[in-house]
């Protein structure tokens, strides 16, 4: 059985076309991206190891269900082990598809007064279906997906630890506009390029720089 207290993704996140500080995700389009676009497709999808996946610390309601779930609540729960239910954007659902057992993730805190990565969870179970797309009570309900035929997955993640340091999206987004300019393995980070999604891939040369910054000070 799922815990009593199950993680929940920002709605916000998943389904706004902005990123936590207001600004819109770049949409960029051109010939030539769209050539590249559909050599990637004939090639199949690209292979991720690394995530980022939001969710809200600070207490908000919807149907009179506090949909709170900070990555002290996922250390709270049995075995620090929660499963990442509510997801309702099939990008995102697609990417939590790809993920596999040992695989880690930032969490990042979302729609809050200072967002950005709090700590490293860990994929323990591999995608299966979602529960809450035919609880009627629930928040995350979808009336039109069916138990023969779900449209919803999650996953199972584990706390690992947190940052040495909290790593704001103010300093992330620093660091990707230098990058953008001069380069750098933040310069296509999907936090600001794909930034309405909950779930999100990371490149291993992206998660290793984050990761770097938690020995570094502050820019």
């Amino acid at each position: 059985m799922p815990p009593k207290k199950k993680a929940r993704v920002s709605k916000r996140a998943a389904n706004s076309d902005k990123d936590d500080d207001g600004e819109a995700a770049s949409r960029g389009k051109s010939k030539a991206g769209a050539k590249t676009k559909a050599s990637s497709e004939r090639a199949g999808p690209p292979q991720y190891h690394h995530w980022l996946m939001k969710s809200e610390p600070e207490s908000r309601f919807e149907n009179g269900i506090d949909v709170k779930f900070g990555i002290e609540d996922l250390k709270a729960l049995p075995q620090q082990t929660g499963c990442w239910d509510g997801v309702r954007n099939y990008q995102a659902r697609n990417f939590m598809r790809q993920m596999k057992n040992g695989q880690l993730a930032f969490f990042y805190h979302s729609n809050c007064k200072e967002p950005g990565i709090a700590g490293v969870m860990k994929i323990v179970k591999e995608a299966y279906v979602d529960h809450t797309q035919f609880d009627k009570k629930d928040v995350h309900f979808d009336a039109t997906s069916k138990p023969d035929n779900p449209k919803w997955s999650m996953v199972d993640v584990q706390y690992q630890r947190m940052t040495k340091r909290f790593l704001p999206l103010s300093e992330l987004k620093k660091y990707h506009l230098q990058h953008r300019g001069g380069g750098g393995p933040l310069k296509d980070m999907a936090l600001f390029t794909r930034a309405r999604l909950s779930v999100q891939p990371l490149t291993t040369e992206e998660f290793d720089f984050i990761l770097s910054l938690e020995d570094k000070e502050p820019i």
